[in-house]
């Protein structure tokens, strides 16, 4: 494909989202269409509809609407790039621009346009990040480094790094974790590695694993909030420890056993009930479902999904997952609440709510991350019964 034939595809995978499809599955849909697309014109269509997405409000001032034409048009323009050079109506490439087109309105970025942040987050996330909120928002705006979580009972991190080196994927160490590998070249090979198929490496992000290196060896632990497995992985690399994974919906769990053969250890599924039968615990991780704003980069339609009734309604979830978890944690054992969100009033303010609920715990510990260029977006807080109160259910 041509650069303005991917333009052109990209364009209607945009028209496709716009019509309430999700960008994944729209991408999928037009691959599946598209079958003469080599992996590097899916990948550089790919590219352009996730651009667009964390920038979609300044592509849509620059670019005069939120058609998928406008939105490519108002991206190239963002990145400095001539858009008659693509939409030149030759091939598959985009018809040349109309009069309307040329000669965009000369007018300044507002702050959500230059923020690209929907107006009634800006009170909260200026709020939640202060002096920070504009390089925070700045920094959403681009791609996600790609980060590996080396399977320690495999290799180490100079035989993953080896191993991936002599499949053209190049890392560098990650300093959040002494586990953690960013890749810098070749990431669309990971899939298909040895290394990854054999279990040496999973994908994880730097933050995730940072919080999973801070807690407590050993004990009988529950990731209440599994999803697809990735924090029970992790912290399964301790041998001394018994993992249980339990997810509201247990269909986010269904790759995990597959996970767990190819990392070469045992994780076992509970359900809400099971987990409340085999309790107490000495540990047990809430990763809440949040906004997922601290990895807004990866997942950029949350950020204009997301509404202020969606994010009270989330705030009660978390509540209530704290509330619940608090029961099954061990006399003196550890509740563990995390996010990968920067935003306050799903971080401290849920502690701060808990801890005014339950007197008799008591927060230990906090770790806040914000994004760059080794991680996402992520908070995690230790909480502890204050007086090592008997367990009841």
């Amino acid at each position: 494909m041509t650069p303005g034939a991917r333009v052109q595809a990209a364009i209607e995978v945009l028209d496709t989202i716009s019509g309430g499809v999700a960008a994944e599955q729209a991408l999928t849909q037009w691959a599946r269409r598209s079958r003469f697309a080599g992996s590097k014109d899916r990948a550089a269509v790919r590219d352009h509809v996730f651009d667009v997405l964390r920038r979609k409000r300044a592509a849509a001032a620059l670019g005069g609407g939120e058609t998928g034409r406008a939105l490519m048009l108002g991206l190239l323009r963002i990145e400095g790039v001539p858009p008659e050079s693509l939409f030149t109506g030759e091939g598959h490439a985009p018809a040349p621009l109309g009069p309307d087109e040329t000669n965009p309105k000369a007018r300044g970025l507002g702050k959500a346009e230059a923020w690209n942040l929907p107006d009634w987050i800006l009170p909260e996330f200026t709020l939640s990040l202060g002096a920070q909120a504009g390089e925070i928002a700045g920094l959403l705006q681009k791609r996600a480094p790609v980060s590996l979580r080396v399977n320690l009972r495999k290799t180490d991190l100079a035989g993953a790094g080896a191993a991936l080196a002599a499949e053209g994927i190049e890392v560098r160490p990650n300093p959040r974790a002494a586990t953690a590998l960013t890749v810098t070249e070749g990431a669309g090979r990971l899939r298909n590695a040895r290394a990854y198929r054999d279990g040496w490496v999973e994908l994880q992000d730097a933050s995730s694993q940072a919080a999973i290196a801070g807690l407590p060896p050993g004990g009988r632990v529950l990731d209440y909030c599994a999803g697809g497995g990735g924090k029970a992985l992790a912290l399964a690399m301790d041998p001394d420890r018994r993992i249980d994974a339990h997810d509201a919906d247990p269909r986010r769990m269904r790759d995990l056993p597959a996970r767990a053969a190819r990392a070469g250890v045992e994780i076992r599924q509970v359900s809400g009930k099971q987990a409340a039968q085999s309790a107490p615990y000495d540990l047990v991780l809430c990763d809440a479902p949040c906004s997922g704003s601290g990895a807004w980069r990866r997942a950029p339609e949350g950020k204009w999904s997301l509404d202020a009734a969606r994010l009270s309604a989330l705030n009660v979830v978390q509540d209530s997952i704290l509330d619940t978890a608090s029961r099954i944690v061990a006399a003196r054992g550890l509740l563990v609440y995390v996010t990968c969100s920067v935003l306050e009033c799903e971080n401290s303010a849920r502690i701060d709510r808990f801890l005014a609920d339950h007197p008799d715990w008591r927060c230990v510990s906090t770790q806040r991350f914000l994004p760059d260029a080794d991680g996402d977006g992520f908070f995690a807080a230790h909480l502890t019964r204050d007086h090592g109160n008997v367990y009841s259910t």
